[in-house]
């Protein structure tokens, strides 16, 4: 039997790979909400700079994706024998290319920035710069502060509060509490993205000598560390919607929680000498972002236009 082989794959594609361009939903859903709770601003709101802000987050998010991909293949936390992307595993594409891939993203997230910075003064400098560094020492030496248990609650700060309380302020030229308020949940539901990462690699981050929270605590309050994550996403937007923070119609968040309820019980039949089972958690919570986020805009849209 004559063996085909393998097609070869073009380099865009081997680039999307590396970037992961699947994921940008959860750089895309923060300044959206931040545009949706603007809809309600009393003052005047740049809409114009909206598609800069949405470009020049998902750029940082594409520039952090490469990086850590860099970093990751070099200090060896992907290696054969664990979940990788395989395009520096398995030589698809030189190290160093991927490294310089993600420093153009963060360029030209910074180009985007040029309008905002003539807008709005030097706060867009000051949240960009920490947008930026929070990106590249994510996995970035010296710092990796992923490796050192402090992604969680630096990614719930850079990915929520960060990104939409800065979002909404280059909008609207202020800073407001409320746009703290609703960067809660999704800060909740994209740190809860990167727990399930971390719940399924715990024997592989301990292999490589890497210390991420789901590690030190332990499988067990590991799986309690993302049921809060996910709870405290629609516990904030109650509250809100209790205290009057936002009005009734955010509450379509509640739309999704058979999303959530799905990865509960997933989770929870799953047992640390199996986390077959648990293997594509990251995706499915990326997905009830996503749902989450685009329910929760929807919320506030109504709420500025009823």
């Amino acid at each position: 039997m004559e063996m085909t082989a393998p097609t070869p794959r073009g380099k865009l594609s081997l680039w999307a790979q590396a970037a992961r361009p699947f994921s940008y939903t959860a750089s895309a859903i923060p300044p959206l909400v931040a545009a949706a709770l603007a809809l309600s601003h009393p003052g005047p709101v740049v809409w114009a700079l909206l598609p800069l802000v949405l470009v020049g987050s998902i750029l940082l998010h594409a520039g952090t994706n490469m990086v850590g991909e860099y970093f990751d293949f070099v200090n060896r936390v992907d290696r054969p024998d664990t979940v990788h992307s395989n395009v520096l595993v398995d030589g698809l594409l030189p190290p160093r290319q991927i490294l310089w891939g993600g420093l153009a993203a963060f360029a030209l997230a910074c180009l985007t920035g040029i309008p905002m910075i003539w807008a709005r003064g030097l706060w867009v400098v000051y949240l960009g710069l920490v947008g930026l560094v929070g990106g590249f020492f994510y996995t970035g030496r010296p710092i990796g502060y992923k490796y050192v248990a402090l992604g969680d609650p630096l990614v719930f700060a850079l990915m929520g509060p960060l990104m939409v309380v800065g979002s909404h302020f280059v909008l609207t030229g202020g800073f407001h509490p409320v746009a703290f308020y609703v960067s809660i949940p999704v800060g909740c539901l994209v740190a809860a993205i990167l727990v399930a990462n971390n719940i399924r690699d715990i024997e592989d981050d301990r292999k490589a000598d890497v210390r991420t929270l789901a590690m030190i605590l332990g499988f067990g309050p590991g799986k309690v560390e993302y049921h809060l994550l996910l709870g405290g996403a629609y516990a904030a937007v109650i509250v809100m919607a209790a205290f009057r923070v936002v009005g009734p119609w955010p509450l379509l968040t509640l739309a999704s929680l058979p999303l959530a309820f799905r990865n509960v019980r997933l989770l929870a039949r799953t047992r640390k000498d199996d986390l077959k089972p648990i293997a594509a958690l990251d995706v499915l919570t990326a997905q009830l972002h996503l749902a989450f986020g685009v329910l929760f805009c929807a919320g506030l849209i109504l709420q500025a236009l009823l």
